[in-house]
């Protein structure tokens, strides 16, 4: 299996608004295999499926220290968060840079698992971050829309920079 292309900012594609899945297909199930391969390759924590140019509510995390915890979340929603925790949070499509968010310390969210069977789960601490940061983007929004516009615009054109260099441009 080869991993997905990771998109990067400031790609316009990690803004689309991912549409809900209607039904859990074969081919769903076989995309969640290769968004938690991609993930696991890019020794990533979480990554949603917008991330890989597929506008459909799924993301994929796995907190553990052994990478062998995949959690596949289908059509996610948060119905309660409370309390607020600020940590440094990274991104696959923002390699490099680390910034502090604030988000919810803990949360309730229902789900479809691979199975389409309907769930609850609570989270909190790095799970909780971590999903709440994928589900931004399948919202279309990206940790670096918490910082500063000053910030987020270097943030852009150093990866722009990067991205030229990597592909022989200027």
């Amino acid at each position: 299996m080869h991993p997905l292309e990771i998109l990067e900012f400031p790609d316009p594609r990690l803004r689309t608004i991912a549409i809900p899945v209607k039904n859990i297909t074969d081919e769903i199930a076989k995309f969640t295999e290769k968004l938690l391969f991609t993930m696991y390759d890019a020794a990533g924590i979480g990554l949603a499926a917008t991330q890989v140019n597929f506008h459909q509510r799924i993301i994929a995390v796995d907190i553990s220290e052994t990478k062998n915890e995949p959690l596949i979340l289908i059509n996610p929603i948060i119905i309660e968060g409370a309390g607020e925790i600020e940590s440094e949070e990274g991104c696959l499509s923002v390699p490099g840079f680390y910034e502090p968010v604030k988000r919810f310390s803990e949360i309730k969210l229902e789900a479809i698992s691979v199975d389409g069977e309907s769930f609850s789960l609570e989270a909190s601490e790095l799970l909780g971050i971590c999903i709440q940061h994928e589900i931004d983007h399948l919202d279309g929004k990206l940790f670096v829309d918490y910082v500063s516009k000053t910030k987020r615009q270097l943030i852009r054109k150093k990866l722009k920079k990067a991205n030229a260099s990597r592909s022989g441009s200027k």
